[in-house]
């Protein structure tokens, strides 16, 4: 049936079929029997109409309606989902607008897959328009627009926001971070704004393309959202990206161009929002909190301090796999001396910056982890801006106890102030002085055309010579980087300053652990945390304790069986949603209730993926995280217990393909542990001695996965079969076999110190 238009609210009553009764939003739950019911509620929201890949590219239209029954105000979740299929999709699309009353009747109830995310209802209502029923009764207001061909937006100031409503805002930014890696697939921006109220909001923009978050460059921005969900969050309003939502910014700067910047491809932009922009504009340059922008220039940075810096990079060298330097200036001279950072000259990507060097024009920051990905895309002569960087004293290689040590700029890993970087279009305001202050310095490029024999007295001091008779053995290893980096002893890595790559070679004195089973640990890339791989004994006790008194879950997404055990008294219950009935037991999830470890370890060799659970007052929920939460094969998969968040409550397990260890932890809220191999090795050469960590490289370098090896003693025996070789029992250190390393020097916090490591990484071992 196709959508029917009335004229009147009144009128959409007379409409409902007499077998039909009339239900409210908040009363549907996933057990309500929707063929005898029908809910009438006022459109807030309509998507476009898209091509749905789960359902052979049919047509799809998504909906969000909202109640507006006096009795149900103070409830929750008046809203809903409503999905729309086929012809439906089209015709509603074509046929209702915001704000229009509908009456929808003979639908399905299925779980919303974006209820943790909207906040909306936990249900959402599907309609294929085979046998619904869909009336709209358009919205007393008028739909079009002005006379005009300028589009109407009703932007709503912050102190009037109520929760749970979709609006439009303008608003000053007071505070931003940069996108970075939600939990889920999506990118995150945080950022809070302010308008003319005073009042301060919080906003999170999630999305999974980084072009499509705002682009804002300093605090006092101008934004407008548009189609952005209210809701309360920890007693104060906040806003979230909705569908169809889209951000436009605008430079603060009061008299510059407003130039909107949006990656939309089509936007409304009018003679209002320039006065709107300017308005805010106005009023920010009267506020307190606008002159407390961090940026500084480096004549201005002292140590200690973190500060934001414009600046234009001039070139860059990737240190490691957790470190990029970039060479940046601001045509200002730092009052400190600068530290400058130890590259090989062909690793250097950008300009010679030997003469900036020498005047102290240069400024060397070291970026680490998840501000790699936007420094890698960087190229020299881009202008950037630094948030909340680090100035820190650091001591040169080979500098004297009593002479000045030099000032160094990191930015460290996390979000945490906003920190991270960005480049600045050309054209930015925000650049003007900047370009200035650079062309005063234009001359000194004349001056960076230099020799080789300079760049290696500005970059590298020649490492102490190495024996030549006492080397020249045949090595083990092979690297596999491409630097193009001299061998240095080990007595000159120890004096070097971190960060640093380079190459050595080296024999193996010793290494820990002696029992290379407990080289294998678990690391969660989220906190960081590494620990042992729980041992059966632990695992086991769990086990034991989860099945005492165990009494069988009761859920009414699954199906349930049970099985006798090895003790009296005591049952096996086997859980498996509804949904993967009938699918091989490859394809299944099943969830295992008052087992024992040894009794689950013979059952994964029947069934693929199986999840140990307990019963707790009749709910099924997951064992204590010491023990594995999946079961899989030989391979058994572990949770941190710090950042798994559990939302066993409601498992979603619609949509899912294919069945890993990473499908099975996001439908649990699981964050999966990964299987790492560590291992510390004390190297020696003829000038010292070196501890250097195996760990990111580990994999390479035996040319065996760790998650593999877990479950598999034959690759057991081949990394002890390699630790032999290197290392013969009962040998001596001459008895050894040289292996050429690429070795990289780095600094950590422990316990509030900074501690210098070094690790082994772009090696393997020769394979015969």
């Amino acid at each position: 049936m196709p959508v029917q238009k009335v004229n009147d609210s009144s009128d959409l009553d007379a409409k409902v079929p007499s077998h039909l009764q009339r239900t409210s939003i908040t009363s549907l739950t996933m057990t309500s029997e929707p063929s005898h019911r029908c809910v009438k509620a006022r459109v807030v929201h309509i998507g476009p109409v898209i091509s749905c890949a789960q359902k052979d590219g049919i047509e799809m239209l998504r909906a969000e309606i909202k109640e507006e029954d006096p009795l149900q105000r103070t409830a929750e979740h008046t809203s809903i989902n409503v999905i729309f299929f086929g012809t439906l999709a089209k015709d509603f699309s074509q046929s209702a607008r915001q704000g229009d009353v509908v009456l929808l009747a003979d639908f399905t109830i299925k779980k919303s897959p974006s209820f943790l995310r909207d906040k909306l209802h936990p249900c959402q209502l599907e309609m294929d328009g085979k046998d619904d029923c869909v009336y709209v009764c358009p919205s007393a207001e008028p739909s079009h627009g002005p006379s005009s061909s300028e589009a109407k937006y009703t932007y709503v100031p912050l102190n009037n926001l109520k929760p749970k409503t979709v609006v439009n805002v303008y608003g000053v930014v007071t505070f931003f971070k940069q996108p970075f890696p939600s939990k889920g697939s999506d990118y995150c921006s945080t950022l809070k704004i302010t308008d003319q109220s005073d009042v301060k909001v919080g906003c999170n923009i999630f999305s999974k393309k980084l072009e499509d978050h705002p682009v804002i460059f300093r605090v006092g921005d101008i934004i407008r959202l548009h189609r952005f969900k209210t809701e309360m969050f920890r007693d104060s309003m906040s806003l979230l990206n909705t569908y169809g939502w889209s951000t436009v910014t605008f430079d603060g700067t009061i008299d510059s161009p407003v130039v909107p910047h949006t990656s939309s491809k089509s936007f409304h932009f009018g003679e209002s929002d320039i006065r709107t922009v300017q308005e805010l504009r106005q009023w920010a340059a009267n506020q307190s909190w606008i002159s407390n922008d961090l940026t500084v220039s480096l004549s201005s940075v002292k140590p200690g301090m973190y500060f934001d810096l414009t600046c234009q990079l001039l070139a860059k060298a990737v240190m490691d796999s957790r470190c990029i330097l970039l060479k940046v200036w601001d045509g200002t001279k730092c009052q400190h001396p600068l530290l400058n950072v130890a590259v090989a000259s062909d690793a250097l990507e950008g300009e010679s910056t030997v003469a900036k060097d020498r005047m102290n024009l240069t400024a060397n920051v070291l970026v680490y982890d998840n501000h790699l990905e936007v420094a890698r895309d960087l190229k020299p002569g881009t202008f950037l801006c630094f948030y909340n960087l680090h100035a820190l004293l650091q001591r040169a290689p080979d500098q004297l106890p009593d002479q000045l040590e030099h000032l160094s700029f990191h930015l460290h890993g996390g979000t945490s102030y906003g920190r991270g970087l960005r480049s600045l279009p050309a054209e930015s305001p925000a650049l003007q002085s900047l370009k200035s202050v650079l062309e005063k310095h234009v001359d000194l490029d004349e001056y960076d055309e230099v020799n080789d024999g300079t760049l290696l007295e500005i970059w590298y001091t020649p490492p102490e010579a190495v024996d030549a008779e006492a080397d020249t053995g045949p090595s083990y290893t092979v690297r596999t980087c491409e630097h193009n980096m001299r061998q240095l002893t080990l007595a000159r890595v120890k004096r070097s300053t971190s960060p640093l790559l380079c190459h050595v070679r080296a024999r193996v004195k010793k290494y820990n652990p002696q029992q290379l089973y407990q080289c294998l640990k678990l690391f969660c890339s989220n906190c960081k945390t590494m620990e042992d791989v729980p041992d059966d004994s632990a695992v086991a006790k769990v086990f034991r304790e989860s099945a005492k008194d165990s009494q069988p879950c009761d859920e009414q997404w699954a199906a349930t069986s049970s099985a006798s055990s090895r003790e009296p008294g005591r049952a096996i219950s086997m859980h498996i949603s509804r949904d993967m009935v009938g699918e091989s037991t490859h394809m299944q999830l099943i969830f295992v209730e008052g087992t024992t470890l040894d009794e689950i370890c013979v059952l994964s060799r029947d069934y693929k993926n199986l999840v140990p659970v307990r019963s707790v007052n009749g709910r099924m929920t997951l064992m204590d995280l010491t023990a594995p939460f999946l079961f899989s094969g030989d391979k058994r998969y572990y949770g941190c217990k710090q950042c798994s968040l559990n939302t066993f409550q409601n498992p979603v397990f619609a949509g899912v393909e294919t069945w890993d260890e990473q499908a099975v932890a996001e439908a649990l809220g699981v964050q999966l542990m990964q299987y790492r191999l560590l291992i510390q090795f004390e190297l020696e050469d003829q000038t010292d001695t070196l501890e250097a960590l195996l760990w990111e490289n580990a994999e390479r370098f035996f040319h065996v996965s760790a998650v593999d090896a877990s479950g598999s003693q034959d690759l057991q025996d081949k990394i002890q079969t390699i630790m032999d070789t290197i290392q013969p029992p009962d040998s001596s250190l001459e008895e050894r076999p040289w292996l050429d390393l690429c070795v990289s020097v780095y600094t950590v916090k422990d316990n509030d110190r900074n501690k210098v490591c070094c690790q082994i990484t772009n090696t393997e071992m020769k394979e015969e």
